[in-house]
């Protein structure tokens, strides 16, 4: 008989490290997609496959006309819950029914019926696009035919911010999903780039280069009210929030050309470094919603996906890649890994256990995920 697996909050240790053990858990009763969905959402989500005699939850059911599942705790034989699940496509029941095995078991919220949004190139062009967590129902929401960047979620919100060249020039847009509506942000002269809307929607932090080299400015949401934050010869880059909205995080750089992070207040105000040891030359960073970590690129030999306290201090190698986003759990990653021959595609991360999983797409060379929240 299995033996309980505790669920702490993981301490720096167990969670960067990867020293978590995956939660074993038994299907029986699905077939086909669903039974794919399944396998799919809840390895991503920390447990894995087990024989029933092994596992410490069992969940049974069936994918007729519509998903069941009951799920119990082999170890005290109790049911956590039965339910039916029905609305929307069966693939969309069996995620519902994996974010109710998440829920029950670690008492947070799952991810599985999340969205993200990238970037596609093919050939000299790039398109933006947008599909479930796990690359399906993709659905590209640009037809520029030109290039794009850096899509980022407006939290809470069907509405993304990125760069588009359609007009020109590197210009800053807002784009609703609902009501296809796009506005200019901004469009000065040089590049405008790199948008990151702040927790509650009313502002935008974006890099722009008017000034001369590019520095950190933060406008609100429609792009009024523009303050610059940085004034430095060298460039800044990748602005994101913390998820209180009082900081601004961004990768900096030296007059010797070596990257660093440091936030500033989107008010204005004196510039902080983050103390980052162990790895060098950070870029991208992305603030886990909960506020305890900053992911990052550190560009070595290679390019690695790695995590520091968001206070500064050890940094630690998760995998090989770039382009992290955290999902809304403060558990989950999403970044660009680059396989044979310098080819890009997106990957999953569950931090704790290590597990990732490389997400399918037919659509190009996939790279700059984000992860709505």
């Amino acid at each position: 008989m299995a033996t309980a697996c505790a669920q702490p909050e993981y301490d720096i240790d167990v969670f960067v490290r990867g020293l978590a053990k995956p939660i074993p858990i038994s299907l029986a009763g699905y077939s086909g997609e669903v039974l794919q969905v399944l396998k799919f959402d809840l390895e991503i989500a920390g447990f894995k496959m087990a024989g029933e005699s092994e596992a410490q939850y069992i969940l049974t059911g069936s994918n007729n006309d519509q998903v069941e599942g009951k799920l119990v705790d082999n170890i005290n034989k109790t049911t956590k819950f039965a339910k039916a699940f029905t609305g929307g496509s069966m693939r969309t029941r069996a995620h519902a029914l994996a974010d109710e095995v998440v829920l029950a078991v670690t008492g947070h919220p799952g991810i599985a019926r999340t969205k993200i949004a990238f970037k596609v190139a093919r050939n000299q062009t790039s398109e933006i696009c947008v599909a479930d967590y796990d690359g399906h129902n993709a659905i590209l929401v640009t037809a520029d035919q030109s290039i794009v960047a850096a899509p980022s979620w407006v939290p809470g919100r069907r509405v993304l911010y990125y760069t588009t060249y359609k007009f020109g020039n590197p210009d800053i847009v807002s784009h609703d999903l609902d009501t296809a509506e796009r506005k200019i942000i901004a469009r000065y002269g040089g590049s405008n780039i790199s948008p990151a809307p702040s927790p509650d929607g009313r502002q935008v932090a974006m890099i722009l280069s008017k000034s001369g080299s590019p520095d950190l400015f933060v406008a609100n949401a429609d792009g009024s009210g523009l303050r610059q934050l940085t004034q430095t010869r060298e460039d800044e880059s990748s602005p994101c929030w913390s998820p209180d909205g009082r900081w601004i995080c961004f990768a900096g750089k030296t007059a010797e050309g070596r990257r660093f992070l440091a936030k500033v207040s989107p008010n204005g105000g004196p510039v902080q470094r983050i103390s980052i040891s162990d790895v060098i030359n950070p870029s991208e960073p992305d603030w886990s919603p909960d506020g305890k970590w900053i992911a990052f690129t550190s560009q070595m030999r290679d390019f690695n996906i790695c995590i520091v306290p968001s206070s500064g201090g050890e940094a630690r190698i998760l995998a090989s890649g770039e382009d992290p986003s955290w999902a809304p759990n403060s558990r989950t990653m999403i970044f660009t890994r680059r396989g044979t021959g310098g080819k890009r595609s997106l990957s999953l991360l569950d931090v704790p256990t290590k597990q990732s999983k490389d997400i399918p797409q037919n659509l190009g060379v996939c790279t700059q995920p984000s992860w709505s929240r």
